[in-house]
C-alpha cells in the first residue's frame, strides 16, 4: 500500500499551489469540461474537423495540467516519488480490489461485443430536438456527449488512440497520484475507504458533461482505479487499466456508432 504525505507541510513552498490545483480538479474541471464538450457538440454540426480539433485540445489541456502537477511535486521537498505513486508496485490488489478490477475488464469486453453488434444503432441514438431560440450552442442533450466524442474516421481513430493513452497516464497521475496525496495530507490519518470514496467522487464530477449516469459510472471506475493504486502503491496498474477501458472503443467499427447529432444542412437551407 502506498504511503501518502503525512501533512501539507511536506509540500513546503508549493503547499498553496498544490491545494489550488486539487480544488480545481474537483470544482473547476467539471465546469471547464462541460463547457468544452458543449461547444464541441455545437461545432460538430457544421465542421467535419471538429473531433480532430477537440482531441488536440484535450491533449494540450491534459498534458498541460499534468505537467503543472509534476512541477509542483518537484517543488515539494518532503514528498518523494513513492508518495505520489511514481514507483513499481509493492504489493498485489486485495480480494475486493482484485475482484472489482476483473469485473471492470469483463464488463468492458462485454460492452465492446454489444457495441460491435450494433446495439446503439438498434436502440437509436438520442436525437437533438430543434433548439428553442436563445439556447444556441449549449442546447445539446447530455446523453449525446459520450457518443459524439467517439471516432469515426481513420485519422480520428489515430488521434483517439493518443487521447486514450493520455487519459490513462495524465488522469491517473492527476486524480490518483497527485490528488490523493494532497487529500491525504489535508486529512491526515484518513482511512483507505475514505480516500477511495473521495477519489471516486472527484473523478465522477470531472465527467459532469456526461450527465448523471456518466458521473456515476466514471465515479465507480475512479473508485476502482483509486483502490488499485492504494493497494499496489503504484500508478502502473491503474494507468494500464484506465487506458484499456478508454481504448476499447477502437475495437468498435464506425458503422456501429450512430450519428447522435443532426448533419449540417446544405447552404441555402435546402433539405434535399
Amino acid at each position: 500500500m502506498t504511503e501518502p504525505p503525512a501533512s501539507l507541510a511536506a509540500f513546503g513552498p508549493a503547499t498553496l499551489s498544490v491545494v489550488v490545483v486539487a480544488v480545481y480538479l474537483v470544482l473547476g474541471e467539471p465546469v471547464v469540461g462541460y463547457v468544452l464538450h458543449r461547444r464541441f457538440e455545437a461545432r460538430l454540426r457544421t465542421d467535419p474537423a471538429a473531433r480532430r480539433s477537440f482531441y488536440r485540445r484535450l491533449l494540450v489541456l491534459e498534458w498541460g495540467l499534468a505537467l503543472l502537477a509534476v512541477v509542483l511535486w518537484l517543488s515539494s521537498p518532503g514528498v518523494d516519488a513513492a508518495a505520489v505513486g511514481l514507483a513499481w508496485p509493492t504489493g498485489w490488489p486485495g480480494p475486493v480490489t482484485g475482484t472489482a478490477t476483473v469485473l471492470v475488464l469483463v464488463l468492458s469486453l462485454v460492452s465492446v461485443r454489444a457495441l460491435r453488434g450494433g446495439a446503439l444503432v438498434r436502440a437509436g441514438a438520442p436525437r437533438r430536438p430543434a433548439a428553442p431560440p436563445g439556447q444556441g450552442r449549449h442546447a445539446e442533450p447530455e446523453g449525446a456527449a459520450t457518443l459524439a466524442v467517439l471516432p469515426r474516421t481513420r485519422l480520428e481513430r489515430r488521434l483517439f488512440a493518443v487521447v486514450g493513452v493520455t487519459a490513462g497516464v495524465c488522469e491517473e497521475w492527476l486524480y490518483r497520484g497527485f490528488f490523493l496525496a494532497v487529500v491525504a495530507a489535508v486529512g491526515a490519518g484518513l482511512p483507505v475507504p475514505v480516500l477511495v470514496l473521495l477519489g471516486a467522487v472527484a473523478f465522477g464530477l470531472a465527467h459532469a458533461y456526461q450527465g448523471v449516469p456518466g458521473i456515476v459510472l466514471t465515479g465507480v471506475l475512479g473508485g476502482v482505479f483509486a483502490a488499485l493504486y492504494l493497494d499496489t502503491g503504484s500508478l502502473l496498474l491503474p494507468v494500464l487499466l484506465h487506458a484499456a477501458v478508454d481504448l476499447r472503443f477502437l475495437l468498435v467499427p464506425a458503422s456501429a456508432l450512430p450519428e447522435v447529432l443532426p448533419a449540417p444542412r446544405p447552404a441555402g437551407g435546402a433539405t434535399g
